[in-house]
């Protein structure tokens, strides 16, 4: 009985983790002191090392020491690292609250993972499970770790859950059923209210900075969303890489695209109310990249094509030319110029001019950016066979009084478009090319008779957008003379009489430009231009024809707004060639 006794008064032994036992084993801690330390813990279920350096027993320094001394792993002071330069996106970032681990690096299929506790064998296989990567421990100091850890998941989580309240909402009102389902399947997979914030956030602001389009993009350890304001891209946010899957989700369900598909491009739209009778349309493009799908949202206004001409910033002369080639009843006009140029917004500013009650309007566009009530707009669809051709071809049997093409590619578009110009329609489309004269080369080049070009384009307009100076903030430039002359400037332009002006940067614009003007060269095909183009010329010869008929190079439509105090000479000189 007094064997009993003596067992029952005998303290129960614990199992102390491997942590303790080397602590133990090193003569930092006592038996005793480890039990005590770990009881404490697992009653108030809180953290062994927590408890451990929070009641004194062993410093935080003291014990990277211990554990780095007892389990032959390095020792690393965080203070050192720039966390700026940590691999984002590699670890969940609740397995790294959950175990206090910071992810220091990554090589070959291992990595480098920074602890207090090396002998934490669950911590290594989560993260082993999470990653399909090895693990290699680092030891650092438990209180410089858990301040690390704190930071890094207000940054990815807190801050992201407290960017704006959800004030407006998507417009799936348009969604077909199909589509419909098929987010509603995906809710539990991308509804993500830090997520969903982020994107409703991105989106206002673009719209409010006056953005033209949104670039989302991935790569290897960061993530940045970028923003085209004014025609230049500036980096708006730098958000945590491990949102890019999410965040691609949420946009391709809103947008009706695949979210399983991540291996093709794909094209899609939505819209976004940001009020009771104010909806915006984006088109939404995707594009597979090394370290993740790529995402440009283009912000589409359709209060751009009701502007009127006046303010898309052509002189009286050009002005007059262009009114009076689309009243005419038949013949092609070609508005020329890179990408981003504006080309979209001058067509249909020309059709809202022309959209009348009595005119039967077609349009096919790849895709359809600018909704116009009146217009009927035709998506190009390539896969379904319905190409710029064969819808053309369908066009001509709808009695169309004016056509637009949304752009000529290939010999049979164009041999269309021509035929159509000829017989009695006015057809707009756009082309490539750098200035009006080499549109004309460039249709011969894709193998258009000359005759058939000479007797069916009436107009060709090509177009930049240059940077318009913020008059609130604008500052005379002293430009030296010979300078002035180098541009393109004549000798009796530079008399002294105007002056010409530099940004500055204020609080109401983007370093010192605020909006775009437009820069044009308006070339009607005149009798002696047809004759060139009968011939043959080139292109050299018909630019030498349209000035000797007061037709302005793009350049020298620039000057003339640098003389005008609407942009810069140095935006004039990076947007046009001489």
């Amino acid at each position: 009985m007094a064997a009993v006794d003596t067992v029952l008064n005998e303290p129960i032994t614990i199992a102390l983790p491997g942590l303790a036992r080397a602590l133990v084993s090193a003569g930092k801690l006592g038996q005793k002191s480890a039990e005590d330390i770990y009881r404490k813990a697992q009653t108030g279920r809180t953290n062994f090392i927590a408890e451990l350096t929070g009641s004194g027993a062993v410093s935080a320094a003291d014990l990277a020491h211990t554990m780095s001394a007892a389990f032959a792993a390095p020792l690393l002071d965080l203070e050192a690292i720039d966390t700026q330069r940590l691999p984002k996106g590699l670890l969940d970032a609740k397995i790294c609250q959950d175990y206090r681990v910071v992810v220091l690096s990554k090589r070959n299929n291992r990595l480098i993972v920074a602890t207090a506790d090396p002998s934490d064998q669950g911590a290594a296989e989560k993260i082993k499970f999470a990653t399909q990567m090895g693990v290699d421990w680092v030891i650092a100091e438990y209180d410089k770790l858990t301040k690390m850890v704190e930071a890094n998941a207000t940054t990815a989580s807190e801050a992201m859950d407290s960017i704006i309240g959800d004030d407006f909402e998507f417009d799936e009102s348009s969604m077909d059923s199909v589509a419909a389902e098929a987010a509603e399947a995906s809710v539990s997979e991308v509804e993500d209210a830090p997520v969903v914030k982020f994107l409703h956030k991105m989106l206002l602001d673009a719209f409010g900075m006056r953005a033209s389009d949104l670039h989302f993009e991935p790569y290897e350890h960061t993530y940045r969303v970028r923003f085209r304001i004014d025609g230049e891209l500036r980096e708006i946010a730098s958000p945590p890489i491990a949102i890019k899957d999410k965040l691609a989700s949420r946009i391709k369900v809103i947008s009706r695209m695949d979210i399983s598909e991540k291996r093709v491009p794909q094209d899609g739209r939505m819209k976004l109310k940001v009020g009771p009778d104010r909806v915006i349309d984006f088109r939404v493009s995707t594009l597979p990249t090394l370290f993740g799908e790529k995402i440009v949202i283009r912000i589409l206004d359709p209060s751009s094509a009701k502007l009127g001409i006046d303010a898309l910033g052509y002189e009286p002369e050009e002005k007059e030319r262009l009114l009076s080639a689309i009243g005419r009843p038949y013949g092609m006009i070609l508005v020329t110029g890179p990408t981003g140029s504006g080309k979209t917004v001058s067509l249909y500013t020309c059709l809202n001019l022309l959209n009348k009650p009595g005119v039967n309007i077609a349009t096919a566009e790849d895709p359809s950016e600018i909704n116009l009530p009146g217009v009927n707009q035709v998506n190009v669809n390539e896969k379904a066979g319905l190409t710029f051709a064969a819808a053309l071809k369908s066009f001509l049997r709808q009695d169309p009084d004016i056509i637009m093409v949304g752009e000529i590619r290939d010999l049979e578009t164009a041999d269309i478009s021509i035929k159509a110009a000829q017989t009695g329609h006015l057809v707009l489309s756009t082309l490539h090319t750098n200035d009006a004269p080499t549109t004309l080369t460039r249709m011969r080049n894709m193998g258009i008779a000359p005759f058939n070009i000479a007797s069916s384009v009436i107009l060709i307009t090509a177009q930049r957008l240059a940077r318009r100076l913020c008059p609130n903030c604008k500052a005379p430039a002293d430009i030296p003379h010979e300078t002035l002359l180098e541009a393109g400037f004549k000798e009796e332009d530079v008399d002294g009489s105007w002056t010409p002006y530099r940004p500055v940067g204020c609080s109401m614009c983007n370093n010192g430009y605020k909006g775009r003007v437009g820069i044009y060269q308006v070339m009607p095909i005149s009798d002696d231009i047809q004759r060139i183009i009968l011939r043959d010329g080139s292109a050299l010869e018909i630019a030498e024809q349209a000035q000797k008929e007061g037709v302005r190079s793009l350049r020298q439509s620039g000057l003339h707004k640098v003389k005008q105090g609407m942009t810069s000479l140095e935006e004039v000189l990076g947007c046009t060639n001489e």
